[in-house]
């Protein structure tokens, strides 16, 4: 996702007329010489543009395009009336392996949610300044009053292009707190990183999340060791579950 996020912030020119439609073959010629496919046009949720969806290396992402098709700019869009992602939200494909051994991932340096003493276990990894991360967390919260039986292990997994994340990440870990995370989460403050908050459990979920292929959050690893990325609905993540 940030190589694509770095290439959108390019803008792309053309020297068409402002049009009232645009297809996939004339808006692969507009942003000829960017190093992405687009693979469909849609309208956008904001007036006056049009939604891409970009491809690169495998990798999918979302951009927006002005109907006088002079201007490309990167997603999602936020909606300030009612505080949410609107319009497409790509993510990466399923990472290699698809399916793990849940039973050989470590439990401890997490954050635990749902009954700590659950027989089915499921992993998250996850980034205290991550907007989409933000999105499953809450709707983890319903899944685990919805299951009964379920563990659900949080790693924290902060990405280098939130530099702030990797100090609440110790922080967090430090106190064993679901109430920090979801302080985080809710955008309010947590104590700052002292010398009684070590790097080395942050470290150990980084090690682990890239030994299995992690490279963007959320991530997660459900009861049957199916891996999967992006945001879903506990009532969705319930039916994998139940699958």
């Amino acid at each position: 996702m940030v190589g694509l996020m770095a290439l959108l912030l390019v803008a792309a020119s053309a020297t068409l007329a402002a049009a009232d439609n645009l297809d996939v073959k004339e808006a692969n010629a507009l942003l000829s010489g960017l190093g992405v496919t687009v693979k469909e046009v849609h309208d956008a949720p904001v007036s006056g543009m049009w939604e891409l969806i970009l491809e690169k290396s495998g990798e999918r992402s979302v951009a927006y395009l002005d109907h006088a098709k002079k201007h490309l700019m990167p997603g999602p869009v936020f909606d300030l009336t009612t505080r949410s992602l609107v319009g497409a939200q790509v993510r990466r494909p399923p990472m290699s392996p698809t399916k793990v051994d849940v039973s050989s991932l470590p439990k401890e340096d997490s954050i635990v949610l749902g009954n700590p003493a659950g027989t089915k276990k499921m992993f998250v990894f996850t980034d205290p300044d991550c907007p989409f991360c933000k999105q499953l967390h809450w709707e983890l919260l319903k899944l685990a009053g919805m299951e009964p039986d379920l563990t659900i292990y949080i790693k924290m997994f902060p990405l280098k292009m939130h530099p702030k994340a990797y100090d609440k990440a110790r922080v967090i870990l430090a106190k064993h707190s679901p109430k920090l995370l979801d302080k985080a989460f809710a955008g309010e403050e947590i104590p700052a990183a002292g010398a009684n908050d070590p790097s080395a459990p942050v470290d150990a979920s980084l090690k682990l999340g890239e030994k299995l292929g992690v490279s963007g959050t959320p991530t997660m690893v459900l009861p049957d060791g199916r891996v999967m990325t992006g945001v879903k609905s506990a009532v969705e993540l319930k039916k994998l579950i139940s699958l």
